[in-house]
Order: structure tokens, then sequence, then C-alpha cells
């Protein structure tokens, strides 16, 4: 078990944490709005009655149509991501690494921050994508889960290696074969997400927290012990905890690890499962420790010194949100350079300086040192290998898991 107190901060680096709170407490930032609602419409029956019915796919071959593709002709990228996902410049507003890519290649790029919801996005592209139309984006930005289901689906072009020399050469060995994209065929991570054990050390008043066992078994945190809504995170945590793999597992490994929740659900132990307004519970002290996303550790620190956090000796869960070029794309070609572009170190660096998540870029760290020391030293940001020998990613679903086993989470949580 690797056990962290915050690191001395400079002020500037504080003062850059800190632009994801406002008034006193945590903003929406990307990571909260994804977080907070994936599922959510499985739950509610959304999109998840539609893939319970059926989603059409968009043809038989998986990875879809190639489009015609204008790039040679028109110097531009559309760009759709995630709210306060990018670096930018608090004086002008505008986005460097962004400038830095039109000055070194002569295209612009059109970038709109209206990924607000996995599936809610998924539901306003997806009937374009099955009738074989344009969506008027080049590049979007998803997490790992939906981007598997849009791959099956054949939503998305297969990427073209020759263009993508930095992200084949610099992606880390961490994110290199997912079970849903083999070899990255489709997809590049535009960064990770760590899932692990925070706490609040004043809160926890001399109660040592080493593993997920002792957020469900220990009398003494009885009623302040935070899970998350995200099933794959609080299911893999639990998982890991109980010595099963999340990236191989059957129906009867997740029933047992619902009974154990279950059972910490019961006799009050957890206080309730949480999107990211676990941030306010932690930082008051209501509690004690839960599990919790490395980005947000992160930016918690900054203000609260009695936050820290745990890897536990049985490992922890990873996620990655991830660049895909929808079916009809205008300007593959431009799309394909832009993915490269930010897998240059130095570009990493600069994102990864802002945004406080995972690089997927090897070799970032003295790039980012020179930005900054703390973010370079801290392996929530940069881990190094022997963090990444602890990470696991919760392993792709069939259209019949998703549905099934979100419905019994969705009722673990009360959802």
């Amino acid at each position: 078990m690797e056990q962290y107190e915050p690191d001395r901060l400079t002020p500037a680096r504080a003062a850059a944490m800190r632009r994801s709170f406002r008034g006193g407490r945590a903003a929406l930032t990307r990571r909260s709005l994804l977080r907070a609602s994936a599922g959510g419409a499985l739950a509610a029956g959304g999109l998840g009655a539609l893939s319970a019915c059926g989603i059409p796919a968009a043809s038989k071959t998986q990875g879809g149509q190639s489009a015609d593709d204008h790039s040679a002709q028109e110097k531009v990228v559309n760009f759709s991501n995630w709210p306060e996902y990018i670096d930018v410049d608090d004086k002008t507003n505008r986005h460097p690494t962004l400038d830095a890519f039109a000055r070194q290649t002569g295209i612009h790029v059109k970038y709109t921050e209206d990924v607000n919801d996995n599936d809610e996005f998924f539901g306003k592209v997806q009937p374009q994508l099955a009738a074989g139309q344009d969506t008027g984006r080049d590049l979007i930005v998803v997490t790992d889960w939906l981007a598997a289901r849009m791959i099956r689906l054949g939503y998305v072009q297969k990427l073209d290696p020759s263009h993508l020399p930095h992200a084949f050469a610099n992606l880390s060995d961490q994110f290199r074969a997912p079970d849903w994209d083999p070899g990255r065929a489709y997809s590049y991570p535009w960064q990770g997400v760590s899932t692990v054990v925070a706490y609040n050390k004043k809160a926890l008043d001399g109660i040592e927290v080493k593993s997920v066992s002792d957020l469900l078994d220990n009398p003494r945190l009885k009623g302040r012990v935070g899970f998350l809504t995200e099933m794959r995170d609080s299911i893999g945590m639990t998982m890991l905890d109980m010595g099963m793999d999340p990236g191989k597992f059957t129906d009867d490994d997740f029933d047992k690890v619902v009974a154990r929740l279950q059972k910490a659900v019961d006799k009050g132990q957890i206080r309730r499962f949480t999107g990211n307004d676990y941030t306010s519970d932690l930082t008051k002290g209501d509690f004690a420790a839960c599990v919790a996303w490395g980005g947000d550790v992160v930016q918690l620190q900054a203000d609260n010194p009695d936050v820290g956090y745990v890897i536990p000796d049985a490992g922890y869960m990873t996620s990655t949100d991830n660049m895909l070029i929808p079916n009809k794309a205008r300007h593959k070609a431009n799309a394909e350079r832009l993915i490269d572009f930010f897998y240059q170190p130095e570009q990493a660096a600069a994102l990864a300086a802002y945004v406080n998540y995972v690089s997927p870029v090897s070799g970032v760290r003295p790039y980012l040192a020179k930005i900054d020391e703390a973010a370079a030293d801290n392996p929530l940001i940069v881990p190094d290998k022997a963090m990444q020998a602890k990470s696991h990613a919760f392993r792709a679903l069939t259209q019949r898991e998703e549905t099934a086993y979100q419905q019994k989470f969705s009722k673990l949580t009360g959802a």
C-alpha cells in the first residue's frame, strides 16, 4: 500500500489548481459532469432502453465507412470536447496548444465544448451516424466505455498509422492495449483517470486506511465512507480488493461484489454513493475516506492539506477519455494530425499542467517539470512504472451485460 500526503505547493501551482473551484466548492468540471451522469440514462431507461432494443450499426464492417476527405482543401478541424478539459490562457481565454498547432500546421481548430455527458452526447450524434451522415465533427472525446460501443457499432473511422508517428511512438504502455480497441486502431487517449482511496486526515483522527476493506469493514468509519455512482470504479475497486480481476470476471463475480457492497449499505457503513459532490463531503470531513478520482484529489490538495490518498496493495482502477474520428468526418487527415500533435511531449506537458489528469504520453515528465515540478513529481499526473503496474481497466461489456449490470448497480445505489 502506498500512501501520499500533499506536497508543498508553490503559489503559482495553487492558483492554477484553484481554477476549477468557485465560491469554496468544486465547480462542474469535465470529470464531475461525466462521472456524475455516466450510466444515468441506463438507470432511467433512456439510452439503456435503446441499447436493449438494439441500436442500428452503421455498417457490417467494424470501423465504419470512409468519408471523402477534404483536409487538403479545407485547413480546419472541428473538435468536440468536454468543458474545462484543455489548457486556457487566463488573460486571452485562448487555448495555447491549439494556437501552436495552427502555427505549426496552418490548420485552424474550431473547438467546441459540447460534450457534457456521454449518454447525452451519444443520443445527439447517433441518429446521424446510423444514417451515414456527417455529424459536423472531425474529432470527439468520449470515455472508454462509450468509445467501445461506438467502435462496436461501426460509428468511427479506422486511423491511418502513417499520420500518427508521435502517437504510436509515445503512447504510454499503460494504455496501449485496451480489450475494446486492440492496438489502438480507432482511438487514442486524451487523458487518463486514476481511481484511488482518498481520505481526510483530520476526520480519520488516527484511523489507518490502506484498502477498500478498511472502508467497508472498519466499524470506526461507520457512516463516514463514500463510494462513487460510477459503476466501473466502485465495482472495479471492490473486485480488486476481493482478489478478482476487473478485466476478467463473470456474472457470479459481479453479483458477489454487489452483495458485499449491499452488506455495507445495509449496516450503514457507506454513507452514500455520490457523483463529484463527494469532494465537498471529503473536504468538510463528512467523509473520513472514500473512493475518489485522482484529478479531483490533485485539485483538493491545493486547498486542504488534510486531504491525502492511498494506492491499495490490491491495485487501482484506470480509465481513459479517448479521441475518435466519426464516420463521414470531412477532415480526417487534419484530425489525425491534431491527435498526433498532442502526443508531442511538450504539447502533452502543457495540457497535463493545466488539467491535472494522467498524461498518456510517455516521456512527458521532463517537459512537464519545466512548467511545474510538483506536477511532474505527482504520480496522479505522471505515474511511475511501479504505479502503472498496479493499474487495472474494467473490461468491455456486451450489450446484455451493460444493461444488466447497470440495473443491479442502480438498485444498490438507490438511483
